[in-house]
């Protein structure tokens, strides 16, 4: 499981060497005991050891993880590269296009089970560390193993549980993957266990509200995130199995008591209205402005990237100075998702398409303001915060430069599968991205890892499941009753989308939370696992269409929906990563058990 067992590390490559690391051995390795008997040293280990949340962002050959989902149609299709093997069906237990997550996680792991294991030992650890100090560290490692272990079981499933370090003398016949329930229990009992950690008043410990200088620190809302998210995951259809104590009312406990905690301690959607020659309104703004960890603007990110996304370069429009290619091209499927101002979907959600090949939209009687022959007028204040279409404004300052995707525009759609600079769909990613940023000002945004308006999400989600839209929920934690249908229009509200419609079947509010979900998250690396845990990734991934739009004779333009390339990553065994061939056939080995997932 690619976890060896060297106890003895490369100081250097553990950590920035100070003066007061200068009395090193010559070989310049530490024991643990140097490690953890030393301040200094200890605080770079356990800071390491939250070194391993992955950064979502433009991580897949300069790519979202949108890409590799119905969110977009990536302009690399049909380039070399990890984009057009995921899209070709190409994935291995020999080679992950999406990355091999398995050896990444258990690494950060084998760090947090080091340090669990020698900072509670008083024979390694100093006992001139600060007691208030120490737990906070503890407190927050075992945060980090939480969340490793739930990225684990979201991409593989059943994963062995591994809480103290191998040793020379380990039994490998003994190891076995832990279903996902039994995970989920370890992930929030950790996270619990962190949480009871008392609150410190000072800026040591485990704490909720933290500095500016602290970004990358974790926090207690992180962790009630990560027991949201556990909680979500391991009551959907993907992972729930009969009997699982995991139903949608444990999870609606868990996810209105995360909502509720993190309400009660300040945090917020993000509200603030820019300047109309800025953005759009306070989503796309918040999607491309930093976030302050003291929370005195943003009271709306829980945790955040670290990687700026650079859209205007790798996801960018042809006609910026600088550009290398258009990336992630977002569908006409996720565009047809966003409703007109009035909050009529655009599309009868229950049969979107009238053809299996989706260039026969069913469009939702009820709607009227929905035009086909101008059909970005009226829409949902997000679409213009996320998606350049032809006719958008490139800028917002008054400058020239509008974006046109119609054949022969200065964005037009690309038919050469050699040409990564133009579209394949007709349309360009704007979420995050700066109208401002280029060449000479890096202006984009951060994907936000956990973010408040999930935290409603989850819950309305798991909220609908158990109780149906409208039944107030309340949870054991100080906090306001709360329905599935409040937690959706909180999220809406902030945008000026009307509320939804009371009275909806569970069937009906189903439809309209995931449209809803969609648009929220779109590009936030959340839709890929949605898909999944949902089950639905054969009516979703098999293929996205784009929109192609001539010049009309009479004036105005013609608009065609195209279908493009089949996938093939539609298969039921896409629902879980394979794992590494290596790891599946030591353990074959020592088991006697294929460690595999169905299908590979």
């Amino acid at each position: 499981m690619k976890l060896n067992k060297i106890l003895f590390l490369p100081l250097l490559a553990l950590l920035a060497v100070s003066c007061a690391d200068l009395d090193m051995p010559a070989d310049g390795r530490a024991t643990y005991k140097d490690i953890f008997g030393h301040y200094e040293r200890t605080v770079v280990y356990a800071n390491s050891c939250m070194g391993y949340i992955l950064q979502p962002g433009l991580g897949y050959d300069g790519s979202p993880l949108a890409s590799l989902c119905d969110e977009a149609q990536d302009a690399s299709d049909y380039a070399d590269g990890g984009i057009s093997n995921w899209y070709n069906g190409m994935t291995t237990p020999l080679y992950n296009p999406a990355g091999d997550c398995w050896a990444h996680y258990y690494a950060g792991i084998r760090r947090c089970n080091n340090f669990l294991l020698y900072i509670n030992d008083p024979e390694y650890c100093s006992p001139d560390f600060r007691e208030e100090e120490r737990q906070g560290w503890i407190a927050m490692v075992r945060v980090a193993r939480a969340y490793y272990y739930l990225q684990l079981a979201k991409r593989y499933g059943a994963v062995p549980l591994l809480t103290i370090p191998y040793s020379t003398g380990h039994d490998y016949t003994a190891d076995r993957r832990a279903p996902f329930e039994e995970v989920a229990d370890f992930v929030i009992s950790e996270c619990r266990r962190a949480l009871a950690t008392p609150e410190p008043d000072g800026i040591f410990g485990f704490r909720w509200n933290i500095n500016d200088s602290d970004r990358g620190k974790l926090t207690r809302g992180f962790a009630y995130a990560v027991m949201s998210e556990t909680a979500l995951f391991a009551a959907s259809p993907l992972f729930f199995e009969s009997g699982s104590k995991y139903t949608w009312e444990e999870a609606a406990a868990i996810t209105k008591e995360a909502l509720d905690q993190c309400l009660n301690h300040g945090y917020e959607l993000y509200t603030s209205k820019p300047a109309s020659t800025v953005a759009f309104g306070p989503y796309d703004y918040y999607c491309f402005t930093q976030s302050d960890p003291s929370r005195s603007i943003d009271k709306e990110t829980i945790y955040e990237s670290t990687s700026r996304m650079s859209v205007w370069m790798h996801c960018g429009l042809p006609t910026t100075p600088g550009q290398n290619k258009a990336g992630a091209c977002p569908s006409q499927e996720l565009v047809d998702c966003y409703e007109t101002t009035d909050g009529q979907p655009v599309l009868d959600l229950e049969r979107p398409y009238l053809d299996d090949d989706h260039l026969k939209p069913n469009y939702n009687r009820d709607n009227t303001l929905y035009r086909a022959d101008d059909p970005y007028a009226n829409r949902d204040p997000r679409f213009y915060g996320s998606i350049y279409y032809n006719g958008a404004k490139r800028y917002l300052d008054g400058r020239d430069g509008t974006v046109e995707t119609f054949e022969g525009g200065n964005c037009g759609i690309s038919s050469d599968v050699n040409e990564r600079r133009y579209t394949r769909t007709g349309y360009y990613m704007r979420k995050f991205n700066n109208s401002r940023s280029g060449i000479d000002i890096e202006g984009d945004g951060f994907i936000a890892v956990y973010r408040l308006a999930e935290l409603y999400l989850n819950f309305a989600e798991a909220a609908y499941q158990s109780a149906g839209p409208d039944v107030l929920v309340q949870s054991t934690v100080q906090g306001q009753a709360l329905s599935a249908r409040g937690a959706v229009d909180a999220v809406r509200a902030r945008v000026g989308m009307p509320a939804l419609p009371k009275g909806l079947t569970a069937a009906q509010f189903g439809l309209r939370y995931r449209n809803e979900r969609r648009v929220e998250l779109a590009f936030e690396e959340k839709r890929f696992f949605d898909v999944r845990r949902w089950k639905i990734l054969g009516q979703t991934d098999a293929f996205v269409t784009g929109m192609k739009i001539e010049p009309a004779a009479t004036g105005g333009y013609t608009y065609n929906r195209v279908k493009l390339m089949e996938r093939g990553t539609a298969s039921e065994k896409y629902l879980l990563f394979p794992v590494n061939q290596d790891d599946v056939t030591k353990m074959k080995d020592y088991t006697g058990v294929s460690w595999q997932n169905p299908g590979w």
